[in-house]
């Protein structure tokens, strides 16, 4: 069964369209991943699935019912923290319980669920103002589990959080799955979609242009080859005129490492290796990366996912 299903999605502002003609189905079971820059049209996209926003014109159903009506069933985490700072993590909590209508024990059970599932069992009674950044992300995935979710949608949750909360929940994410919750994850960093998303829908300009699982979408730019160069006095490389050398699409350059991406069919080591050399840039180590999801980005769209 889908769990959400959207056809033909358009949204405008004015005259700016965040979202155009977007067509997407999500199964039960799936961890997927709405991966794009900021800008893409992910968040307006979550927000018209949730009900949170009125679509311009297009359609889309939870559950294979109204939005309205499948709204019980689902979790939502915001990007901005939607949380109050005078509450304590457990009044927090239950206030949003008693919004999707929860009371007496099934209230108590399934605050004392929420909050043992994002590690704050123990700060139940310290107020939200007194939290960190990763504490406040947590909580605010707490309030959205209250009622037990069959489907949860999480909006960039790791944005400005250290990182072991990220990797908590990250993790968490994984651990919902496996009790059969279903997770829609949109995130402009693309190792967190690689690390927990069955399938990835990348997302620009409020389109999605490219569909799949991870090997899927990696193996769409198979011609592509990715070198890895760690080296001395990076800063006397000039990236322009690396791109200059035959076959290079890309290069990045940061701190002592150099990622060049070539046409894969291009043999063009020694000229890239001549030229590094040719600097007196020492070569401390070398080797051939997989192709990411930036690369896969990176080649439809001419830009990187954080740009």
């Amino acid at each position: 069964m889908n769990v959400i299903e959207i056809e033909n999605l358009v949204k405008r502002f004015g005259d700016h369209t965040a979202v155009n003609g977007l067509t997407l189905s999500i199964a039960e079971g799936e961890v997927f991943g709405l991966l794009g820059p900021n800008g893409a049209g992910k968040s307006t996209t979550i927000n018209l699935v949730c009900g949170l926003l009125h679509a311009t014109s297009g359609k889309v159903s939870l559950f294979g019912g109204k939005v309205e009506e499948g709204r019980k069933q689902l979790g939502f985490v915001p990007q901005n923290i939607a949380l109050y700072d005078n509450f304590t993590a457990y009044e927090n909590v239950k206030f949003f319980g008693e919004l999707y209508g929860l009371s007496g024990k099934t209230l108590e059970e399934g605050i004392d669920e929420a909050l043992e599932f994002t590690g704050l069992t123990e700060v139940r009674r310290k107020k939200a103002k007194t939290f960190s950044g990763g504490m406040l992300r947590r909580l605010n995935i707490a309030a959205a589990l209250v009622h037990r979710p069959k489907l949860i949608i999480m909006d960039e949750p790791t944005v400005g959080i250290d990182p072991q909360s990220r990797n908590h929940i990250l993790k968490s994410v994984q651990r919902l799955n496996e009790r059969g919750v279903t997770v829609v994850y949109t995130t402009h960093y693309m190792e967190e979609v690689e690390a927990i998303c069955n399938r990835i829908a990348i997302v620009d300009q409020g389109q999605i242009i490219a569909l799949g699982t991870k090997k899927e979408l990696t193996e769409r730019i198979d011609d592509k080859k990715s070198l890895q160069l760690t080296v001395d006095y990076a800063e006397e490389l000039d990236r322009e005129e690396m791109l200059a050398i035959d076959g290079v699409i890309n290069v990045e350059i940061h701190d002592n490492q150099v990622q060049v991406e070539s046409n894969k069919d291009v043999d063009n080591l020694n000229a890239i290796i001549d030229y590094v050399t040719a600097r007196n840039v020492k070569v401390r180590d070398i080797g051939f990366k997989d192709v990411t999801l930036e690369t896969v980005f990176l080649t439809l769209t001419g830009r990187k996912l954080r740009d």
